[in-house]
């Protein structure tokens, strides 16, 4: 097999290539450099260009001194190398907006339509808060000072990455400093580093890299070095790109299938917009047809009426008479188009929205895009991060064993002897780094802020809940009053604190508790006094207390002191002897608790037919313990918790790649995934998107909070992002910001979203019911009285109120827990469902029943004059009045109907909590009293007397009532009526527009270019790169340090048939530490030379060449580095 790696080049040829400003380096060789890691980068750094040293001679820089500050010189690298900015993503001007706005479906018939009737009118017949440096830029580091960064905002890992000269002298933008100090030469800034060019992926500076295509092409084509022993490179937007194995014949054929792909796709259109717009359309036919056969009838009864029964001849002089006729017709025509077409669609669409995002904003979730806000609404999974999301984000001590009693909650402080008591207050005040601090809540009523260290913070606030003051005992023990402190490292995983008592000496200490039991030889019992502790009191205390609390998922911390005589003062620099002989005051279990609102919310989840599952790089360990408390594993469930490599090895195949039908066996019973990778995460995201099983197609939401959780946040049909530890990339790609991290507030934006939906149901009830009356009346009453019995001034009232106001009223509906007790509809599921059908056409026989009685037997009726067949200039007369006039009562009514879409009969339920609907309905009550009253000629409305009124009203309230007679109507009944406004299924999209790699990039990715989609991948793979190289860093690193090893950040997981072996699940014991072997190394599964990994599921610290720890799994891995 051959491995995709780019040979280095050699020493000199460097130089050779086409520098752009007569610069050694050219920007694109230096991102290229900016791509590897680690040993790799170093090799690369000292084979290619002799060494960081020469890196700034040939980019004319001091060392030390850095840049002399010439304008003229940092105008030449501006040029150059570009400025250290990220664009913004373009913002669409007002024209753009309002030129998307008018390719709505609707709005482009009711254009057609304004620019028949403006034509028409133009005739005229006679007559008529840390504190932490950020990097701004890539660099390479000249000199360090113990020198660790944090990476975790572009690589998702949470341990802090130590560089050094000699092992990783890369350092990142966007990533913090947060010990010691260093300098750097920078390589690259602005969109040509490393978070710059994840923000070119999700959209910033695009036009700033469209013009750097050439320029990145020309650096890149002059590069020396035999093509037949290099594997062959691209540049799109001037980013090298590596691309498949020459032997191969796939990039022959990408090749090729890119060249007849000449357009891209657009973005798939969101759930309710596509079932919206192919309703639109339908709707749009419907209402032509029907508005071209009463044209066509029109004229044919008034040709054959006139030329055939009446036998008139056709005279010159009337020729302008005829042609007004026609175009009455023609307006009718137009008319019934425009009734049919429901134009107020896309207004209630967008006040609904608008509506619900600025409510959503108090509900803590900050809509960016407009149409997520309805997604999430149809959403059916929910793949949610644990910490900070799931959990609170803090530290804290849940159990304690102290006194040979093991408290499963915080003891009372009572139960403990005061001298115990003391010892515990003191052992953590004192042996704790004094920045470490509990501050009062920002917000009455929040939770105290907790400050430095996390565990020893939940240390601080075992005391506080002891119901002690640490900060007394700190104010009496300065720290100018300690005499040793033995800080917490990744070889002690402990920290201890010497000072004086009496004459004497003691020591406090506290750590992982394998590293300080095993140290400890007394144990304070019950009484408060100090016992023998032996290796078999050890054992019995590991399998009785330390082993309960690991299998929920706490981290175990043991507190412990010794006392020193005072006759000699100790060898401090003796460590080993110092810290021996202890005595154990108590044992503590710490964990990030579940926050107390997220089983209840995952329930709620639960019974809205929304899956939840959690996606964690924590060990699998404490993610199923977490996932147990907040209810995503629910006892005798059929499900499954895998690691990441597992999840791998199951989904891939023997070429690494993903097989879909493997993945459709593995996630509809995936719960937890645990010790993920980002790509992990956006596998399992597209996997779900695109699996076909089951009875309808998923809607995935995402939560994400690390630079490296953009393709994730990018796939999922909705992404939220964290607003308090989400970085700007995450926030930048996703759909929903979280402004307080919880999961409670998805939970909200579920309501949110399913109430969107429901209020474009509820309007679309309203209208076609309006719709389908007026149109049949027009249509009818055209055809049969050679007039519309709605006027045009009176059509375009019953718009207003059928459109506009209709559309305030009903989709402003506050949102109720109800809307939680039912499924989510899903992509398939048609927007109108049978009972909304049944809805629409039974209102529609009254309404037609009582309309047609008025138009043809009314007269007789109220016993008044008939005003069919009126004259052309004719008054308006009280008949059509009163036809005119119950209509809109029927609309008024009804529209109180159309609250309830599923069947309710109470459609009066909470209508207080709508003031919205409530000024609605009445003003358009009283506003119909003053047209029909004082409208006269131009409403075509004469007055009605207070029994016509009466009668007017009481018809109107007769829609309640036949509303309580349709709901007893069994829909199930009812087989004959048809369901409208289904979504598109992937089986009715034009095979042309679909992709013929579709299984290999989504929708998302179609909207980047074949340059980015590759580095879209490649960036994505840092993470289980560093893990690979910091676990083999020292004595497994020779193993790996070969020249065929050496691969770019894009190729490290294109092999996963090589995997780490890990070791199976064991039960700790106490001298585990000593006795852990060292990681098997790599397991072939097919030939070839080794290339990477697919998953590290091991300790991810970083491995001193002596030492060995651990797991993270284990029930000790406990204290967090301290700053």
């Amino acid at each position: 097999m051959t491995n995709n790696v780019a040979d280095h080049h050699p020493g000199n040829s460097v130089a050779e290539g086409n520098h752009e400003g007569d610069f050694g380096c050219s920007m694109v060789e230096l991102r290229n450099l900016m791509e590897l890691r680690s040993a790799e980068a170093v090799a690369r750094l000292n084979d290619s260009y002799g060494g960081v040293q020469n890196v700034c001679r040939r980019l004319k820089t001091s060392s030390v001194e850095g840049l002399s500050g010439n304008p003229t010189d940092l105008e030449k690298r501006r040029q150059v190398f570009g400025q250290n900015f990220i664009p913004p993503k373009k913002a669409k001007t007002f024209l753009q907006l309002v030129w998307e706005a008018l390719q709505d479906v609707t709005l482009i018939i009711l254009e057609i339509a304004a620019i028949v009737s403006l034509g028409l009118s133009f005739y005229h017949p006679p007559g008529g808060d840390n504190e932490r440096d950020l990097l701004p830029a890539d660099g390479i580091l000249i000199q360090g000072n113990d020198l660790k960064i944090d990476e975790s905002s572009l690589t998702g890992e949470s341990d802090q990455v130590k560089k050094s000269m000699d092992k990783d002298p890369m350092l990142l933008s966007g990533t913090h400093v947060m010990e010691g100090s260093g300098r750097m030469v920078v390589t690259a800034v602005g969109i040509n580093s490393q978070t710059g060019i994840i923000f070119t992926l999700l959209g910033a500076g695009e036009g700033d890299e469209e013009k750097k295509v050439k320029k990145g092409e020309n650096a890149l084509s002059k590069k020396s070095g035999a093509p037949e022993n290099r594997n062959k490179a691209k540049t799109q937007d001037g980013v090298a790109l590596e691309i498949q194995p020459l032997k191969s014949q796939e990039g022959v054929e990408n090749e090729e299938k890119e060249k007849k792909k000449v357009k891209v796709p657009k973005k798939e259109k969101s759930v309710l917009q596509g079932k919206l717009t192919r309703l639109a359309v339908q709707i749009g036919k419907a209402g032509l047809i029907m508005s071209a056969i009463t044209v066509i009838i029109l004229v044919l009864y008034f040709v054959i009426d006139t030329f055939g029964v009446q036998k008139r001849p056709w005279l010159a002089e009337c020729t302008p008479i005829y042609i007004q006729y026609f175009v009455k017709f023609f307006i009718i025509g137009v008319t019934v188009l425009v009734v049919a077409v429901p134009e107020g669609l896309p207004l209630a669409v967008t006040i609904s929205l608008a509506y619900s995002v600025k409510k959503m904003m108090k509900d803590n979730n900050l809509v960016r895009h407009l149409d997520a806000c309805e997604t999430m609404g149809n959403a059916t999974a929910i793949c949610s991060d644990k910490t900070g999301t799931l959990t609170m984000n803090r530290m804290t001590v849940v159990q304690a064993f102290v006194g040979d009693t093991h408290y499963r909650q915080i003891p009372d402080p009572e139960a403990i002897l005061p001298k115990v008591l003391d010892l515990i207050v003191h052992g953590v005040a004192i042996n704790s780094a004094y920045t470490s601090k509990i501050l009062p809540p920002e917000k009455e009523g929040g939770l105290p802020r907790q400050v430095g260290n996390k565990t020893e913070c939940a240390l601080l606030g075992f005391v506080l809940d002891l119901k002690q003051d640490y900060q007394a005992v700190r104010n009496e023990v300065p720290e100018e009053k300690l005499y040793k402190v033995y800080t917490f490292n990744s070889v002690r995983k402990s920290m201890s604190t010497v000072l004086r008592s009496g004459g004497g000496f003691r020591m406090y200490s506290k750590g992982a508790s394998e590293i300080i039991l095993r140290k400890c030889t007394k144990i304070l019992d019950k009484n408060g006094e100090p016992r023998v502790f032996k290796v078999k009191d050890r054992d019995e205390m590991v399998k009785k207390v330390i082993e309960p609390m690991a299998c929920h998922g706490l981290r175990t911390i043991c507190l412990a002191f010794r006392d020193f005589p005072a006759d000699a003062e100790p060898d401090w620099d003796s460590e080993n002897e110092i810290l021996s002989d202890l005595t154990c005051i108590a044992v503590v279990g710490i964990e990030d608790p579940v926050r107390p609102e997220v089983p209840d919310a995952i329930l709620k989840c639960q019974r809205a037919g929304i899956t939840v599952r959690m996606v964690t790089g924590d060990n699998i360990n404490t993610a199923r313990a977490i996932a147990t408390k907040c209810g995503i594993l629910l006892p005798g469930e059929d499900f499954l918790c895998l690691e990441g490599k597992e999840f791998n090895r199951l989904i891939r195949n023997e070429k690494g790649e993903v097989e879909q039908e493997q993945l459709d066996k593995i996630w509809p019973k995936l719960r937890v995934l645990a010790r993920s990778s980002p790509t992990d995460k956006h596998t399992l995201v597209k996997g779900i998107i695109d699996s076909t099983v089951g009875d309808q197609r998923q809607v995935v939401a995402v939560t994400g909070d690390g630079t490296n959780d953009g393709p994730a946040l990018k796939k999922a049909d909705v992404g939220f992002a964290m607003g308090i530890a989400g970085t700007d990339v995450a926030k930048e790609a996703s759909d929903i910001i979280l402004t307080d991290d919880n999961f409670t507030s998805i939970v909200k934006a579920v309501m949110w979203g399913r109430n969107v939906y429901d209020s474009i149901s509820k309007f679309l009830q309203f209208q076609l019911t309006v719709n389908v009356v007026a149109v049949i009346v027009a249509f009818t009453g055209a055809c049969i009285t050679q007039d519309s019995p709605l006027k045009a001034v009176q059509m375009l009232w019953v718009n207003l109120i059928m459109d506009t106001f209709a559309s305030l009223a009903l989709a402003t509906e506050p949102p109720s827990e109800s809307l939680l007790l039912r499924k989510p509809y899903g992509r398939n599921k048609p927007l109108i469902s049978r009972t909304m059908m049944k809805n629409i056409l039974g209102h529609a026989v009254y309404q037609l029943t009582i309309i047609f009685t008025l138009l043809f037997a009314g007269e007789k009726f109220f016993d008044i004059d008939s005003g069919r067949n009126a004259p052309l200039h004719s008054p308006p007369t009280e008949h059509y009045t009163i036809v005119f006039n119950t209509f809109v009562m029927m609309q008024l009514f009804n529209e109180i109907n159309a609250r309830k879409i599923h069947g309710e009969r109470n459609v009066f339920e909470a209508i207080y909590r709508n003031p919205i609907f409530c000024t609605v309905v009445l003003g358009t009550f009283a506003a119909q009293i003053i047209i029909v009253e004082f409208g006269g000629k131009p409403f075509s409305c004469s007055g009605l007397t207070l029994s016509q009124w009466f009668w007017c009203i009481f018809i109107g309230v007769g829609e309640l009532l036949w509303g309580q007679l349709i709901c007893t109507v069994p829909t199930s009944h009812l087989k004959f009526l048809k369901e409208a406004g289904h979504g598109i299924t992937k089986e009715e999209i034009p095979e042309e527009e679909l992709p013929e790699d579709v299984d290999e990039i989504d929708h998302a990715e179609m909207e980047l270019r074949r340059g980015q989609i590759l580095w879209f991948r490649g960036l994505n793979r840092i993470q289980t790169q560093i893990k690979v190289v910091n676990a083999f860093r020292s004595s497994l690193y020779e193993g790996l340090e070969k020249p065929e090893s050496r691969s770019s950040i894009h190729n490290f997981m294109t092999h996963p048939e090589f995997i780490l072996e890990e070791d199976e699940p064991r039960t700790p014991f106490l001298d585990g530490t000593e006795d852990e072997p060292e990681p098997d190394g790599l397991q072939k599964r097919g030939g070839g030379n080794l290339a990477g990994s697919t998953a590290l599921n091991r300790n991810n610290n970083a491995v001193e060449s002596e030492f060995s720890f651990p797991e993270p799994g284990s029930p000790f891995h406990s204290l967090e580095t301290s700053v």
